[in-house]
């Protein structure tokens, strides 16, 4: 019976192995069916997300167009001379300045965009469309479109814009936040232009800070991107969003290591916001700081020894007034560690949760005061002090018609720019006394040549922190005036 067993165990076990591995196989057929993610230390094949994510991907031509501008020059004294006798005598040249008007070239570049809707919403870079006077889409099946600016962010560097079409091929947008360093990734775009280039690289890093713009909390990934790249989609194994390409880290320009995205965590927020209010919804806890060890590392280098409790999180240098931090009594020396439970080590993660709120907006604030923790309440702010939601001003605002001032106003006033109030309303300008034949020269220190100029810093100051335009100008009598004008009742 020993002899029989002997013989008949191998082979239940053979049996058994064969069920194994048969089941093995089977289960590993319906997990490849349904994600291509592969198994732990095997390849993973990146095949299945350029096919899911290519055709979402769009090339993005930006025109703007040749203007007249009107720019002051230095004066040379002996060309002045040759072309007018007395030119170099009575005040056009000797180091003096002249009013040239010049044309500007039309300039033309390219980016990418993602569809994120099949209705013909597209994510881009701000940088990619500000400025244009035309955007021209061009999809990869190459049918081409003009599109429309829907709104910007400078502060993230996103924008979105739309084109008039239908069943578009929108992209499958996943939480950025699942995100793990050592991921694989896809960057898709129009590089140097290249267009539907794809590349491949892992997560480098999460929650990058460069300081190039306001609020950053980047992707790191040495996935090769170069110019044309802006606005492109990084994408997972599975073809789905995570961030949207943004800049690349280099000494020379092109590829050189490091490529930087917007996680979809803060561009879900920013399209939500563009698309409601024609502006994001900033909250803000109130506080200006930075990274707790960049702080101890600076007074290391001064020769003093700080002890927090902590080398994580945010050092808070000054609690603004009136802002949600002094609403709950935060004080400067306080580190922030934790927000909603969540650990924050850093600035930028601190950004990112952040862009995810709205003024009024609750949260769970840990902090740490003499290396004790605290956890308070509080209710988040916009950049004004208040919760309420703040809207893009234009200018209908202000109630008045504006136009350029002529060459001869120009001459007469000895002033080189401006625009001039043509007609007075029931408005702002009302308010504040300002009448008709007025000239703006400067709002809140911004030179005020065009109409353009105008609508930027009208729009810019209506969601700033301090909503008032101060406005320099003159009268045509010469007489100047100053006046400020809060956009806000």
């Amino acid at each position: 019976m020993k002899k029989i067993w002997n013989y008949i165990l191998p082979a239940v076990c053979l049996v058994a192995i064969a069920f194994s591995v048969a089941a093995f196989n089977k289960a590993t057929a319906a997990t490849s069916s349904a994600s291509p993610v592969a198994a732990v230390g095997q390849p993973v094949d990146l095949t299945y997300a350029a096919d899911k994510a290519l055709p979402s991907v769009v090339h993005i031509k930006f025109v703007q167009n040749s203007k007249v501008q009107t720019v002051e020059v230095q004066s040379d004294p002996f060309s002045d001379f040759f072309s007018d006798p007395f030119g170099g005598f009575f005040g056009r040249g000797n180091g003096g300045t002249q009013k040239r008007q010049v044309q500007t070239p039309k300039r033309q570049g390219t980016g990418s965009g993602v569809i994120i809707s099949a209705d013909g919403y597209i994510v881009t870079n701000n940088h990619v469309v500000s400025g244009a006077d035309e955007l021209i889409v061009t999809l990869n099946d190459n049918k081409e479109f003009s599109a429309r600016v829907i709104g910007a962010d400078k502060t993230t560097d996103l924008a979105l814009i739309k084109i008039e079409g239908k069943q578009l091929p929108a992209i499958t947008i996943a939480n950025s936040d699942d995100l793990k360093v050592g991921e694989w990734v896809l960057a898709v775009g129009n590089p140097l232009g290249l267009n539907n280039t794809v590349t491949a690289g892992i997560v480098s890093a999460k929650a990058r800070s460069l300081g190039a713009n306001g609020v950053e909390s980047f992707i790191q990934t040495d996935a090769a991107i170069n110019q044309g790249n802006s606005g492109g989609a990084l994408v997972n194994v599975r073809g789905e969003l995570v961030g949207i390409n943004a800049m690349l880290y280099s000494q020379t320009g092109s590829y050189s290591g490091y490529g930087f995205a917007i996680p979809t965590a803060i561009m879900n927020k920013v399209v939500a916001d563009l698309k409601q209010y024609g502006t994001v919804q900033r909250a803000v806890i109130g506080i200006q700081g930075g990274d707790v060890k960049n702080f101890v590392d600076a007074q290391k280098e001064d020769g003093k020894e700080v002890d927090f409790g902590t080398m994580e999180g945010i050092y808070i240098d000054k609690v603004i007034d009136d802002g949600a931090a002094a609403d709950a009594d935060l004080k400067k020396g306080d580190v922030i560690v934790a927000i909603d439970g969540q650990n924050v080590t850093r600035m930028a993660e601190l950004q990112e949760i952040l862009a995810q709120k709205r003024p009024g907006d609750k949260v769970s604030l840990t902090y740490m005061r003499d290396k004790k923790k605290h956890t308070v309440n509080i209710t988040l702010k916009n950049e004004q002090g208040t919760t309420k939601v703040v809207k893009n001003a234009d200018l209908d605002i202000l109630g008045g018609n504006f136009r350029e001032i002529s060459k001869e106003k120009m001459s007469q006033l000895n002033i080189s720019y401006g625009l001039e109030v043509i007609k007075v309303n029931k408005g702002k300008l009302a308010e504040a006394g300002i009448s008709r034949g007025f000239i703006i020269q400067k709002i809140n220190d911004e030179s005020i040549k065009t109409i353009d100029d105008l609508q930027k810093v009208v729009k810019e100051a209506s969601t700033s922190k301090e909503p008032v335009l101060y406005i320099q100008g003159l009268y045509p009598t010469g007489r100047k005036a100053y006046f400020a004008i809060p956009l806000q009742d």
